[in-house]
Order: structure tokens, then sequence, then C-alpha cells
């Protein structure tokens, strides 16, 4: 079963680019050590569930076909930052890349929560100094363990309402549809995005242009 919460602003969209255009999108998993980020990855990319990952920190390619079109997902699987460095913090490098963030906890790990919590702040701040537009989907993975159960799910949905990002519940391990369904939604969510961001730019620009014409008649 997943548990989903779309985001509460959605805005729609028929393409980003060109008809014939690859279109990218690049992903950035975060979240504290032993949530599932690499097992979510691997899941989408190749359909397995593999339980055991070293600390090892990849950034992967993969294509995959949304509405007929080919969509590369460029999908970066962090590390939990050690070294007494903050549990939620985010490199330059990481906020500056990515399009759209899947923060991951376990469902049995209040601590994972928790940083969680901590990202979506820095994500939120990072957002106002550079005026991006990244999307969040949170995601509580682990939901096979039930009976280990820490975090509430009413939790989750309610942190996804209050970042106004999307939410899921599922089990790396037990199912493929549901980590399809996060990486796809993000997707849908940056598209969005964008063409938003490319429909105020067309807006702007056609004001400034009114504003030199009128502009100029008033002189004349």
């Amino acid at each position: 079963m997943v548990v989903q919460v779309k985001s509460r602003i959605r805005y729609s969209s028929k393409t980003m680019e060109g008809n014939q255009q690859k279109v990218e999108a690049n992903i950035l998993l975060l979240g504290a050590e032993n949530v599932g980020k690499s097992a979510l990855t691997v899941r989408f990319l190749t359909r397995r569930f593999i339980g055991e990952y070293g600390d090892i920190e990849s950034i992967y390619s993969h294509t995959d076909k949304i509405d007929g079109r080919d969509i590369c997902f460029n999908i970066w699987d962090s590390l939990c930052h050690q070294n007494g460095e903050e549990s939620g913090y985010i490199s330059d490098r990481q906020l500056q890349w990515t399009d759209g963030y899947i923060l991951v906890y376990s469902i049995c790990d209040r601590a994972s929560f928790d940083v969680v919590q901590q990202q979506v702040q820095c994500i939120r701040q990072a957002k106002q100094k550079l005026a991006s537009t990244a999307q969040i989907i949170i995601v509580g993975n682990k939901r096979d363990l039930q009976h280990r159960r820490t975090v509430s799910s009413e939790e989750g949905r309610l942190l996804a309402l209050s970042a106004d990002c999307g939410f899921f519940e599922v089990s790396a391990a037990e199912t493929y549809h549901g980590v399809l369904m996060v990486f796809h939604e993000l997707f849908e969510l940056i598209r969005e995005a964008r063409a938003l961001k490319k429909g105020t730019a067309g807006f702007k620009g056609i004001v400034r242009s009114m504003s030199a014409v009128f502009g100029r008649k008033r002189t004349e």
C-alpha cells in the first residue's frame, strides 16, 4: 500500500521544451543513514530490491518514459554528513544542482524524521536565497515494518502540508510501483514549476515591452 498526499498547489502544463528534445531532471536524495535512500534509488533504476549498501555517494542517470516522452533522471544518492556537521546539512553544490528533492526517513526511526524536518528548513532558506524553484517530496520508507513504527503517517502528512510538498509512505523492500510513483510525481512537480517560471518570465517580458511602447508615446 502507498500513502500519498500531493502538494496543495498544482499548475497545469503540457510540455516543457521542444517535442523531440529529451528532458532532464536532477533529483537529490537526502536523509539520515540507514533510511533506505540507496534502496529506493536502485529499486527505481532496476526494479530490484537490494538491502545492504556501503558508504558510497553516487550520481546515476536513468531514462524513463512519461506521457510518451523520454525523461532523463539524474539521481544523486547522497551520504548523510558526519564529522561534526549538522545532520540536516545540504551543501551549496547540491542546492545549486538539484531540480527536486526526495527527503527520506524511516517510519521506524524518529531521529531520521527529525533530520528531514531540519532539511526542509534548510531548503526553505536556500530557495529564498537562490530564488530556486526546486520541488520537494517527503518519503516515509519501510512501511512494511509497521510493528516497529515510531513516526505516524499523520506526522508525515502534516510536515508535508507545512512545507507545501508531496508526501508518500512506501516500502522499497516490497513494491516497485510505490517507488516509481515517488519519482514520477516529483518530475510532474518539476515540470509544472518550470512551466510556471517560463510563463512568468514571458509575462514580465510583455509588461516591459508595453512599458517601453507607452513610455515612448508619452515623450512624443
